[in-house]
C-alpha cells in the first residue's frame, strides 16, 4: 500500500512532489516546480479531478464504442492519469506514454505504479523526436498534453509536428490535445490552423468564459479525418460540474480567422499563464 505522506523528488526538469489528497484514501496530486500536472486515484482510476481531464476523457469515449479496446499514444506523461483512464475503462487497450522526463517516470513507478496487465508502455523521450520515429498508422488515438512546467514547448506548435501526429493516427484516428491560452489567442488560434491544414474535422472545448476572453485557461482540441461525435462530447461536457462548450465547424474556423500555420523557424511556447492560473487552492 502506497504511504500516504508527500514526496518530493529533484527530477530532470524541474522539482517533483506527490501530495496525498486528504479527502481520498489513495488519491495524488503530482505538481512541478509548483504547477499541478496530475491527480491520480489508485482506487478509482476511472475519477478525473482536473476540470481538462475529464474534457480529454469525454473526447475519449466518444471515439469508440464504450469498452471496445484501443491503441493510444499520450505524449507528456505526468502521473499517468489518462493512460490509466483508459486502462479502467477500456481493457486490453495498448497504450505508449512519452515523457521527457525519465526521473519523473521513476518518481511515478516507484509511488503509484500502474497495475500489472495495464498495457502502458512508458518512453523517456522528448515527444516530437518520438513522434517523428514513430511507424506510420501505429495509433487509433494520440494524446497530446505535454507541458514544459506551466508552457506548451514551440517544438509541439507547428505544422509539421501536426502533419506527424496525422502519419501516426490510423485513417480514422483521433488527436487530442490539451492547450491553455487567453484573449487575442494567438496560440490557440495558430495551433487549429495547423491542424486545419492537416485534418478536416476540428473540435473545441472550452468553458465559455475562457472562450469569450474573461481569463486564462485550458482549451482542448480534437481532430480528425472522420465526422467527430460532437452531439455526445457536448451534452457531457455540458452537464460537468464545470460546463464546457463545444465549438465546431463554421464556429471553429470562424475563431481561427486570419491566423496561419506555424513553422518551425516561428514557433513559439505557449503563454506563460498569469500568477495563480493553475494554483493549488
Amino acid at each position: 500500500m502506497t504511504d500516504q505522506i508527500p514526496v518530493s523528488r529533484t527530477t530532470d526538469h524541474g522539482t517533483a512532489k506527490l501530495m496525498p489528497d486528504v479527502d481520498r484514501e489513495r488519491a495524488w496530486l503530482l505538481t512541478v516546480d509548483g504547477a499541478p500536472q496530475s491527480y491520480v486515484d489508485l482506487d478509482d482510476p476511472a475519477y478525473l479531478e482536473f476540470e481538462y481531464a475529464r474534457r480529454l476523457g469525454f473526447a475519449l469515449d466518444a471515439v469508440a464504442a464504450e469498452g471496445v479496446p484501443l491503441d493510444v499514444v499520450h505524449l507528456g506523461g505526468g502521473a499517468l492519469t489518462l493512460p490509466r483512464y483508459v486502462a479502467a475503462t477500456r481493457p486490453g487497450s495498448r497504450q505508449d506514454v512519452v515523457e521527457a522526463d525519465r526521473g519523473l517516470l521513476e518518481l511515478v513507478a516507484e509511488h503509484l505504479p500502474l497495475p500489472r496487465g495495464s498495457g502502458v508502455v512508458t518512453h523517456a523521450d522528448d515527444a516530437r523526436a518520438w513522434l517523428e520515429g514513430a511507424p506510420d498508422d501505429h495509433a487509433d488515438v494520440l494524446v497530446a498534453d505535454v507541458f514544459g512546467g506551466s508552457r506548451i514547448p514551440a517544438q509541439t506548435s507547428t505544422l509539421a509536428y501536426a502533419r506527424a501526429a496525422e502519419r501516426v493516427l490510423r485513417p480514422g484516428g483521433v488527436y487530442l490535445a490539451n492547450l491553455a491560452d487567453a484573449a487575442p489567442f494567438g496560440f490557440l488560434r495558430a495551433q487549429l490552423a495547423n491542424l486545419a491544414a492537416v485534418f478536416e474535422e476540428l473540435a473545441l472545448i472550452a468553458e465559455p468564459a475562457v472562450l469569450r476572453g474573461r481569463r486564462f485557461g485550458n482549451a482542448v482540441v480534437v481532430a480528425s479525418h472522420r465526422p467527430l461525435d460532437i452531439a455526445t462530447m457536448a451534452r457531457r461536457s455540458a452537464a460537468d460540474a464545470f460546463p464546457a462548450r463545444v465549438e465546431h465547424g463554421a464556429s471553429v474556423r470562424e475563431f481561427i480567422g486570419s491566423a496561419r500555420p506555424v513553422e518551425d523557424a516561428g514557433a513559439v511556447p505557449s503563454p506563460e499563464p498569469p500568477a495563480g492560473a493553475f494554483g493549488i487552492g
